[in-house]
Order: C-alpha cells, then sequence, then structure tokens
C-alpha cells in the first residue's frame, strides 16, 4: 500500500495558507472536548503540511485523526488567514481511502447501498401522504425518518393543519453523506430520488434536512431534478400560526442550515411569530458552537459525539435559561435529545415539531373550555 500522497499546486497552497495562529481552537467542538491540538483545524494543517513535505508517512493513524472533524465550518468562519480546513480535511479522506484506508465508513457505504439508508433498516414508515400529482412534494431524509419519527409524524401533521397540498415519495437516501468520509455519492440513489420526485410533477421540494438540502441544491447527481428546492423553514416562513407560547425559547443553529447554506433569518422569523419570549444564546449565528453530529464523527465517535452536544447544551441554557431548545435539523434534534441530562429543564424541539403540539394545545383548550 502506498503511504505517499501526490498534491497539486492548489491543496499545497490551501495547506501552507494556515498562519498558524490558532484561533480555531475556540470553535472547534472537537478541541473543546478533548484539548488535543491535533483534533482542531491548526494542528490537522500542521499535520498534513508534513503529510506532504513528505516528512510524515501516511498511516491508519493519520486517517483516524483527519476523522475527527464534524465539517461544521466555524473554523472556516473564524479563519484569519481565509482556510478552509474541512475542505482540505474532506479530499484527504477521499485520498486516503483510494490508497486503502476506509476512514472506518466503509460499511456505511455498503449498508446505504443494500438498504437505502444509513442505518441498514430493512423497513420504511409509510407516512400515508402518497398522491400522484401534488404541487409540493416532502422529503424527509434518514435521520427524521428513522431516528425522529415522533418529530416526522408531527411536522407532517403541522402541514395537513395549515392545509398545504403536498405529497411524498419512496425516497432513499440522499448519499451525499459519503462525500464527507472519502466515498462516491450512489449515482444509483440518486438517480431513484430524482424519478421519484419528478413523477409526483410538484413545483417545488420541501426538506426537513439540512444535509439533504445542501444536496439537492448543490451536487450534480441531483442536477437534473428540476424542482425549487426549501428547507421547511423556507417554506414556512411566511405563513401566520395562530398560535403562541409565553414560555421563555431559544434556538440553535444547525451548521448544515447555517454556516453551509447561509439560512439563518427564516427559523427566526418563525419563533418570533409564536414566541415572544424569544432569546438567543450567546454563541448563535454564523458563531453558533456544533452539536457533534456531522461529518461522519457520530457514526465514527458517538460517546464523544454526544459528549459535545452535551456542551453545547449546556452553553445554551447557561446563556439563555431557557424553557425550549428549538432547532431544525434530525441530527442536531436527535444529538441533543440523546444529550440532555435528567437534571436539565429544558425541552427539545424542532420548530415544527414544536408548532404541531401548540396547535394541540389549543384544540385542547378550546375543547375544554366548550
Amino acid at each position: 500500500m502506498a503511504n505517499q500522497i501526490q498534491w497539486d499546486e492548489k491543496r499545497r497552497k490551501a495547506i501552507t495558507q494556515c498562519s498558524r495562529c490558532g484561533f480555531c481552537r475556540a470553535v472547534c467542538p472537537i478541541f473543546d472536548l478533548t484539548k488535543r491540538p491535533i483534533t482542531n483545524a491548526r494542528g490537522k494543517m500542521i499535520l498534513l503540511k508534513e503529510v506532504v513535505e513528505g516528512k510524515l508517512p501516511v498511516t491508519e493513524g493519520v486517517a483516524q485523526a483527519l476523522l475527527r472533524c464534524t465539517t461544521c465550518m466555524n473554523c472556516t468562519t473564524n479563519c484569519p488567514s481565509g482556510v478552509d480546513p474541512p475542505e482540505v480535511i474532506k479530499a484527504m479522506r477521499k485520498d486516503m481511502v483510494g490508497m486503502g484506508y476506509d476512514n472506518l465508513f466503509k460499511a456505511m457505504g455498503e449498508v446505504v447501498e443494500k438498504y437505502g439508508n444509513i442505518y441498514g433498516e430493512k423497513e420504511r414508515h409509510d407516512w400515508g401522504h402518497k398522491k400522484e400529482q401534488a404541487p409540493y412534494v416532502l422529503f424527509l431524509g434518514c435521520g427524521g425518518t428513522y431516528r425522529e419519527e415522533k418529530s416526522v409524524r408531527e411536522t407532517i401533521r403541522l402541514l395537513d393543519l395549515l392545509q398545504v397540498d403536498f405529497t411524498m415519495t419512496d425516497e432513499v437516501c440522499c448519499s451525499g453523506v459519503l462525500e464527507d468520509v472519502g466515498y462516491k455519492i450512489k449515482d444509483e440513489l440518486a438517480q431513484h430520488n430524482v424519478r421519484e420526485l419528478q413523477k409526483t410533477r410538484a413545483q417545488t421540494l420541501i426538506t426537513t434536512c439540512p444535509y439533504c438540502y445542501r444536496v439537492f441544491k448543490e451536487h450534480p447527481a441531483y442536477k437534473n431534478l428540476r424542482l425549487e428546492v426549501k428547507h421547511i423553514t423556507q417554506f414556512l416562513k411566511d405563513f401566520e400560526f395562530q398560535v403562541k407560547t409565553e414560555k421563555r425559547v431559544t434556538y440553535h443553529d444547525p451548521c448544515d442550515l447555517g454556516r453551509h447554506a447561509g439560512i439563518y433569518e427564516e427559523p427566526r422569523e418563525i419563533i418570533r411569530k409564536i414566541a415572544p419570549n424569544f432569546v438567543e444564546p450567546r454563541r448563535t449565528r454564523e458563531n453558533a458552537m456544533c452539536c457533534g453530529a456531522g461529518g461522519g464523527y457520530r457514526g465514527a465517535f458517538p460517546k464523544e459525539s454526544v459528549k459535545i452536544s452535551r456542551n453545547r447544551l449546556a452553553q445554551i441554557i447557561e446563556d439563555t435559561g431557557a424553557e425550549i431548545l428549538l432547532t431544525e435539523c434530525p441530527s442536531c434534534l436527535h444529538n441533543f435529545r440523546n444529550a440532555r441530562l435528567r437534571r436539565q429543564n429544558i425541552e427539545i424541539y424542532n420548530i415544527t415539531e414544536f408548532l404541531a403540539r401548540l396547535y394541540e394545545e389549543k384544540a385542547s383548550n378550546e375543547k375544554e373550555a366548550a
């Protein structure tokens, strides 16, 4: 097995551009947890410089070090030298896979190919919303479908309450996540999704998963989709909701929705309509700390991933004193719910899930009053 990589000038420049200032240490969720220099972007750039210059061979240990990245982009946002470490790391992961280091994710690719989802689930719940034709088509993604079914059920109920004419398909994993961990998107799965989505003759595709949103919008495998793609917060921002809560509410920006997709205002527009006691955490918007679920990190290091989420949740509670934490990402939701301690008196929901619950409470109160 070869243990050296041939780097082009563009990649060399990206690595050597790092000034080793260490600003990234303050915003890296993994370094915040481990305090190990190799886990932040500065440490990885130093490591890669040694590899590029031939001073350090590529080994399984090097490959493992580069797995410890959630690709949250917080280092990119805060880098005074203009470096984009996650892109460099993802490129390196692909090279390592080509050299035979499977990055622990070969099995994930096989599972996705065999079962059509990243969890290897054999059966998919039938949500009962399949029409031959509708103006909108809803795509749930793996996280919501197989790990946060209750949240998905409430989201669907909300769309029904709002009288949205939508349909659903026999979706499979968008498979874009494989490219974050060194592998290629599964073209046959992408083609399946394109065919199924186009059958609906919808004009707009609504996604509940920010990562799926990015893949549909950006990846060449979906270039023939010919649908307007909206994250569900973009779709709902102009609705008027007939419910409110007086509870203290805060919001966590998912990395895929915020730093990666630039969607910050739409979730807040929705929340402000229903929660007059909305309060922001100290680290928010482009500076929001990661929950630890992205970049394949949760799959490779599940215990550390939950600990990172626990750190982020503790920050939010300390900053805001909120009773309700909202987000709009199934992966963030799942990680936060796994991380919440019994003594932490905070409820955690996706925005759409919380809205559906408010409508349910309103209907119950009206019934009691009658």
